[in-house]
């Protein structure tokens, strides 16, 4: 009797040391339909064909909670498929003037600069432009293959725009794959278990930390959302 009482109330510690490690990390209302993680400096989307034709105007014609401080626009993957959206989101996030930046989605075991001409081909870099993404979610026939693959586009996309590229990828291919390889590099993370509490890494710029918020004025409508260390104002 006495190991079963101390187990439920083992139990019921464990419970309420979440409800109170939610109620700490994360402010509960939301536009987005989803609690967001506190104490970062900013706050952001990122968008894709996934998202449909996007009303820019009905969007920022509201003030949101939380506000939307910056903008990842999918612009194209592999070597030869542009994003359907990327040319409308360009546009129209330029005539907005929002913060905003552009990413392709890495395929490790395509010729890299090709990948890189194909990015550039349709991504033309403004000044304004926040530092372009590398997506890198699939696996390489090697590791070894998987970073050279990656330097090489990095180091053209940097040599072109002027920008060094920001590598996007899973918390478990941060911390078993790229840690330690890519140390000159700033990175931006998806991570979606909870409880999570993001590292003390100042290597890691932004936390996309759910990919089921709603997006606000379009119905039926999912996205990503993420926080950031870096401030906007």
């Amino acid at each position: 009797m006495k190991r079963s009482v101390i187990a439920i109330n083992f139990v019921f510690l464990i419970i309420f040391s979440l409800i109170l490690w939610s109620s700490l990390q994360f402010k509960e209302s939301s536009d987005f339909n989803y609690a967001i993680p506190k104490n970062y400096q900013g706050f952001g989307i990122d968008v894709s064909h996934h998202q449909g034709k996007i009303n820019w105007d009905t969007l920022f014609s509201k003030s949101l909670t939380p506000a939307i401080h910056f903008v990842y626009a999918k612009a194209t993957e592999g070597k030869n498929h542009t994003d359907r959206e990327w040319d409308y989101n360009r546009k129209e996030l330029i005539r907005k003037n929002i913060k905003h930046g552009a990413y392709h989605f890495f395929r490790p075991n395509t010729n890299p600069s090709e990948q890189a001409e194909h990015f550039l081909k349709h991504y033309k870099v403004l000044e304004t432009d926040l530092a372009p993404v590398l997506d890198v979610e699939i696996e390489g026939s090697s590791d070894e293959i998987l970073f050279e693959n990656m330097l090489t586009f990095l180091n053209e996309i940097e040599k072109k725009t002027g920008k060094r590229p920001i590598i996007y990828t899973s918390f478990h291919f941060y911390r078993t794959k790229f840690q330690e390889n890519f140390k000159d590099h700033k990175f931006w993370i998806a991570a979606y278990s909870e409880p999570f509490l993001l590292p003390k890494d100042d290597r890691i710029l932004y936390w996309q930390f759910t990919d089921k918020g709603d997006l606000p004025f379009h119905r039926n409508v999912k996205l990503d959302l993420n926080v950031s260390r870096v401030s906007f104002e």
